[in-house]
């Protein structure tokens, strides 16, 4: 038991070793690099007084199902970079109770998305909204108070992600889209 626990305290201490004796923010992992299991011999050594042999390299059959050679070829998804890349938007069909009456006003300015599966205004909730962009038009009613006009007074509307997308016709790293909300 004493030799287990010796074993594991001298490969913690060689372990911490590596990580922290390098200066701070000198250090990043080398992903491209593997570890030399002979590097460790000496510390098990001398904490042990046993022999170890390093192993070359780890037995295939224990690899992950990812494992990747080092010269295996990657190829690009997409040939042609040149052209943007834009997901194919249908615009939502608006409801006909929206298109009966005439909006009581209309506002315009940027809509965010948040993942808070609520359509937030500075309106009260319950209101009927059509919010139309690039990408089409959809009817929601206001469930949550937002954004704050003090922080983003730019901002009408924070939207849920997927109505987010359905009305901007943006790719997924956008954060705000330029809207037209009727409001009803």
């Amino acid at each position: 038991m004493q030799r287990r626990n010796a074993i594991a305290a001298a490969a913690l201490i060689t372990a911490l070793a590596l990580v922290a004796l390098p200066a701070i923010g000198w250090w990043r992992p080398a992903i491209d690099l593997p570890l030399d299991a002979a590097a460790f011999l000496d510390s098990l050594r001398a904490a042990t007084g046993g022999p170890f042999e390093a192993t070359a390299e780890l037995d295939p059959d224990r690899r992950s199902d990812g494992f990747v050679e080092g010269d295996a070829p990657f190829v690009e998804p997409v040939a042609d970079r040149s052209a943007p890349i834009r997901p194919a938007v249908e615009p939502p069909a608006v409801a006909p109770r929206a298109v009966d009456r005439p909006p009581r006003m209309t506002l315009s300015g940027y809509a965010s998305y948040y993942d808070r599966g609520s359509t937030a205004m500075r309106l009260p909730r319950g209101t009927l909204v059509v919010i139309c962009g690039k990408g089409g038009c959809i009817e929601r009613t206001v469930t949550d108070y937002g954004p704050n006009e003090t922080v983003h007074p730019e901002r009408v509307a924070d939207l849920y992600r997927p109505d987010f997308f359905a009305i901007c016709g943006c790719p997924s790293w956008s954060g705000t889209t330029w809207v037209t909300v009727k409001v009803y």
